[in-house]
């Protein structure tokens, strides 16, 4: 019986060298080390930097044994989600980690700060890899629409992280920005983990016309929050002449975020207005 298991075993696990001598391989290497070396310098701040470096640990090492080829999952579409993801924690932390917690005499957080800049441009580096991997898109999280939602699902969990619950609740205004950001983060989520558990069949309309017309709709809804939001936000609220990053800071990332997020809608509505209406399949 022993000797029936450890047979099995070793059919299930076969070692693939090339998954850490490819260019792909190399850079998660290289973004294991540096998010290590990132969390051990600042072990109190290292929630995002401890989350890339075990899941990109947990990627290579299901690669390495193949075991990737059994996950029942669009193993593409994961790691280029989980690269993209990553790549924006990281930019983050490497942005917001140095302006608030960083001072010049402290070598230790500078060395930390400057290994999180390197390890995004690695996750980046990733991302691209993972787009241009056999000069073929290999799934739909790898194109510009896929990658765009991952993005758009980030900017709103940075909205959620701002929102003030005394104030927004003050104004039914407010309370729409709010619908706005949760609505369009539920689609965005279902999108990603409907693609990656290769679940987009269950659509019963064609999911490019549809991803399309969720796109002009989430458009119009931020359209209506970028206007109400701060009209509403700042109504009898003015900046404290003692604020050191206060609730009123929150409100003006929140203002910040939404048109960034509204850009991004824009972007993806229009490449997908592009590929449905004027790209026909060859």
């Amino acid at each position: 019986l022993g000797h029936t298991i450890e047979k099995d075993f070793a059919i299930m696990v076969t070692l693939d060298i090339r998954t850490v001598t490819m260019p792909v391989g190399i850079v998660r290497i290289l973004e294991i080390v540096l998010s290590c070396v990132c969390f051990s310098l600042v072990a109190w701040r290292m929630f995002t930097w401890c989350f890339c470096c075990f899941m990109t640990l947990f990627i290579l090492i299901l690669e390495f044994t193949n075991l990737s080829a059994k996950v029942p999952i669009s193993w593409d579409d994961f790691t280029t989600a989980f690269a993209m993801l990553a790549t924006l924690m990281v930019l983050a932390a490497s942005v917001i980690y140095p302006t608030f917690f960083v001072c010049s005499s402290s070598s230790c957080h500078i060395a930390a700060s400057v290994i999180s800049c390197i390890c995004f441009i690695m996750y980046a580096v990733e991302v691209g890899l993972n787009r241009a991997k056999s000069g073929e898109i290999s799934g739909f999280l790898s194109t510009v629409p896929g990658l765009m939602k991952v993005l758009e699902a980030f900017i709103a969990c940075i909205i959620f992280i701002c929102l003030d619950p005394g104030r927004y609740k003050l104004f039914a205004g407010l309370q729409w920005c709010v619908a706005v950001y949760s609505i369009c983060f539920i689609f965005a989520i279902l999108i990603i983990i409907l693609t990656i558990c290769r679940q987009l069949a269950l659509c019963p309309f064609p999911f490019d016309k549809v991803l399309t017309g969720y796109n002009v709709l989430a458009v119009m809804m931020y359209m209506t929050a970028v206007v109400i939001w701060p009209l509403y936000s700042f109504q009898g609220y003015p900046r404290p002449e003692v604020c050191n990053h206060c609730s009123w800071d929150s409100l003006v990332v929140v203002s910040f975020m939404t048109c960034v997020n509204l850009i991004v809608y824009i972007v993806d509505t229009c490449y997908s207005v592009r590929l449905v209406f004027f790209i026909t399949p060859a």
